[in-house]
């Protein structure tokens, strides 16, 4: 990466290990908003590739590229930064939310597929007991 704290659209994509097509989606969708050169090009600047960071570590928690948007945007309404980590917490406690129910799915997944385990085990055992 420069040193110049600006990027080119392959720097970025390089760095965070993307496809082009992916940040020009981001741009498209109002994730990220590059500065342009008189000759077109995309400029990303610091700010931008901080953006990118942070869309990736939302979709990581789980989280939809409109919550990510929001939060995003509510960073530049409000510079304090007080109703973006509202937000956050909003969502933040909702993801935590599923993922315990997910856990409890997945949970009651486990005990069921033990107790099949269990019974198949022992018809096997009956059954190599009736053979011999």
């Amino acid at each position: 990466m420069k040193n110049d704290e600006t990027y080119s659209i392959s720097e970025l994509a390089s760095h965070f290990g993307i496809t082009t097509r992916t940040i020009r989606y981001y741009e498209e969708i109002g994730l990220l908003k590059p500065m342009r050169s008189d000759t077109g090009q995309r400029i990303f600047s610091k700010k931008e590739r901080i953006r990118l960071q942070l869309v990736f570590r939302g979709k990581k928690y789980g989280f939809s590229l409109d919550e990510i948007r929001e939060m995003i945007q509510l960073f530049d309404r409000d510079p304090s930064g007080k109703k973006q980590l509202k937000k956050t917490i909003e969502y933040g406690q909702k993801k935590v939310g599923e993922v315990s129910d997910k856990i409890d799915d997945l949970m009651m997944l486990r005990t069921e597929m033990e107790s099949l385990i269990a019974d198949f085990q022992t018809k096997l055992t009956k059954l190599e007991g009736e053979v011999e």
